[in-house]
């Protein structure tokens, strides 16, 4: 079997960037490329201050600073990337549609469709290419289409190797990973193209954690693992509503039903609802899937997941609404967080940005604090929804980077994202700076109901009555 002496990935974003930082760190015997049309992320992943990467995960700083310039490179060249490595990782974006067929629901592969063509175009020595990009089921098939037709007479295998990555512990999930998944067809080509890319993760994971499979089967098990973590948190949020209608406690109902072996306590953290890049986007690319292929009563029992996970977000905004007297018109919100879960500055559907869109639909002046979000980013969020004009979207949102002079004559504060900083806070000298009567909706469960109480706040956390 043949060695990988050079490795090229395609997209140095929240995937491709912490992957291959932490194979090159575990390989270094294997030269590794980062690449991507986009100069200024490229600028930050080579800026000597690896505190201000463009991707916030804890220890990630510390792999690029010893292995960058070693034999961890991020580049804009591409091609010549290309044309140097063994193995091409495919890492872009595969954003929902928003046009034409599967509008809404299905994958947008046209990135990975350029991608394709370009190593069809530039390559000149056998490769073998790895979807690491989210796709849905069948997608290998039109890369190998596109490259055994379009290429040089060079031969492709193309193995299918998704991520399962949480964003905030991504890269103890790349060195402890629970298991690798490595798609392809089962020829004598193929097969070794897998234990290639297995030889790999071997240099620091045990080989058993390491699953063969066909390249389907790959695809589809990470759509349906993320469908699966989905539906919990959505079964959860169903139940914190009803808690809420009763004397019971959301936690402790949780814990509860945790204990049971069958079951466990993962995932069971009710909140204001799920967000981050693959959650929503991977479900309905199942629904749309399942819609293809006829079976429809598939496609709503999913799709029913994110309907919960809208729900809860919309009746998280309608709490406040009807809370503070059924107007919000006006009146200062400040919200502790942006992000769509603490430890990472990734804010893709974060709940934060579709709560702030309803209340400021409803005219109020929303504040926002985050300790890892730029001012730049939450406001491309809110002009991404096109909801209002961008003029509007500062009318009504500021940031800061003083999350106590925020408070100043605010009438309420909504918890969106549950950094631990949050519960060191002084709570007491931000009542003090507050309009009476003072508001907290806890979106995130961390704050002690009885302490805030105690302080004079009209307190709300999501899951009690």
């Amino acid at each position: 079997m043949k060695k990988i002496a050079s490795i090229c990935c395609i997209g140095a974003g929240y995937v491709g960037g912490p992957t291959m930082s932490v194979i090159a760190n575990k390989c270094p015997h294997i030269k590794v490329t980062v690449v991507d049309i986009n100069e200024k992320r490229i600028k930050q992943w080579n800026q000597d201050d690896v505190s201000k990467l463009p991707v916030y995960e804890s220890g990630l700083p510390e792999i690029v600073k010893e292995t960058r310039g070693r034999n961890l490179f991020f580049s804009t060249a591409i091609d010549e990337a290309i044309d140097e490595a063994d193995m091409i990782f495919i890492s872009v974006n595969t954003p929902t549609k928003t046009y034409g067929k599967g509008k809404g629901l299905a994958a947008d592969l046209k990135y990975i469709e350029l991608c394709a063509r370009n190593i069809a175009r530039v390559a000149k020595t056998d490769k073998i290419v790895v979807e690491k990009s989210t796709l849905p089921v069948r997608t290998a098939e039109a890369i190998k289409s596109i490259l055994h037709n379009t290429g040089n007479h060079v031969n492709f295998e193309i193995l299918s190797n998704p991520e399962f990555l949480a964003e905030g512990t991504a890269i103890d999930d790349l060195l402890d990973a629970d298991r690798v998944l490595i798609g392809g067809d089962d020829t004598p080509s193929g097969k070794e193209a897998k234990n290639l890319l297995s030889s790999i993760y071997e240099n620091w994971l045990p080989k058993e954690r390491i699953l063969q499979t066909n390249v389907w089967s790959s695809e589809l098990s990470k759509l349906v693992a993320n469908a699966f973590l989905a539906q919990r948190v959505s079964s959860i949020n169903s139940i914190s509503a009803l808690c809420e209608k009763t004397d019971a406690n959301i936690d402790e109902v949780a814990n509860a039903i945790g204990y049971d072996s069958r079951i466990g306590p993962k995932f069971l953290k009710s909140s204001v609802g799920f967000g981050g890049s693959c959650f929503q986007k991977d479900i309905l690319n199942l629904v749309y899937i399942a819609k293809t292929f006829g079976l429809n009563e598939v496609a709503d029992y999913w799709e029913q997941v994110i309907i919960m996970n809208n729900y809860q977000k919309t009746r998280f905004s309608d709490h406040m609404i009807s809370t503070m007297f059924n107007t919000v018109a006006g009146k200062k919100i400040v919200f502790y967080g942006w992000a769509f879960k603490k430890d990472t500055n990734d804010t893709r559907e974060s709940a934060a940005i579709h709560v702030a869109d309803l209340l400021m639909e409803e005219q109020a002046n929303i504040v926002v604090y985050d300790p890892q979000v730029s001012e730049e980013r939450i406001y491309m969020d809110m002009d991404y929804l096109g909801t209002r004009s961008e003029a509007e979207n500062r009318n009504l949102l500021t940031v800061t980077s003083d999350y106590m002079e925020a408070t100043k004559d605010a009438h309420a504060i909504a918890i969106l994202t549950e950094w631990d900083e949050f519960k060191t806070y002084d709570w007491a000298q931000i009542h003090k700076n507050m309009l009476k009567p003072a508001f907290v909706f806890d979106g995130r469960r961390i704050l002690d109901t009885k302490h805030m109480k105690d302080l004079g706040f009209d307190f709300y956390k999501i899951g009690e009555s």
